[in-house]
């Protein structure tokens, strides 16, 4: 993904201060625009904090405290660039919704007197993204059943592995 650096004129973070300790304070102001600038997305936090000359690990850190302080207060902050309206698309179909299959309805037999209550099934899928999905079902879920196994032999999943 190719990031635009024009707006990154600040870097690297420039001192303020340098501690007895040898801890180095940064400009307030550079270092929001920076923890800004590596919530865009697609931006290498990493990346960021070689071009901004301080530790991964402590932009890490910056980063979580302030998502911290805005989660508390309830504030989101909005980027300058983000877009401020969503374009929506109207489709010129009369169709408004998809159709669903139509199922003929399960051949049901009266169970006999002393028949005991069956077990759950168990249905288990593993699709080619990895995912496993596991359903239990009772007697009364044929229906149900029947199109989740249509539906599924219809999945065009993208492998995942």
């Amino acid at each position: 993904m190719t990031q635009n650096y024009s707006d990154l004129d600040f870097l690297p973070l420039k001192v303020v201060s340098v501690g007895r300790d040898g801890k180095r304070r940064f400009d307030k102001r550079d270092r929001k625009r920076l923890i800004e600038a590596c919530l865009q997305p697609g931006v290498s936090v990493a990346g960021m904090a070689l071009r901004a000359g301080v530790n991964a690990n402590l932009l890490r850190r910056w980063i979580c405290e302030h998502q911290k302080e805005h989660r508390d207060t309830g504030v989101t902050p909005v980027s300058g660039n983000a877009a401020a309206f969503v374009t929506v698309v109207e489709s010129a179909g009369t169709e408004a919704q998809p159709q669903l299959p139509r199922l003929a309805p399960p051949h049901r037999e009266a169970p006999p007197v002393a028949q005991r209550p069956a077990a759950p099934s168990r249905l288990t899928v593993e699709m080619p993204n990895g995912i496993t999905l596991r359903l239990e079902c009772g007697a009364q879920d044929a229906t149900l059943v029947s199109a989740m196994i249509e539906t599924l032999g219809r999945c065009d999943v993208p492998t995942g592995r």
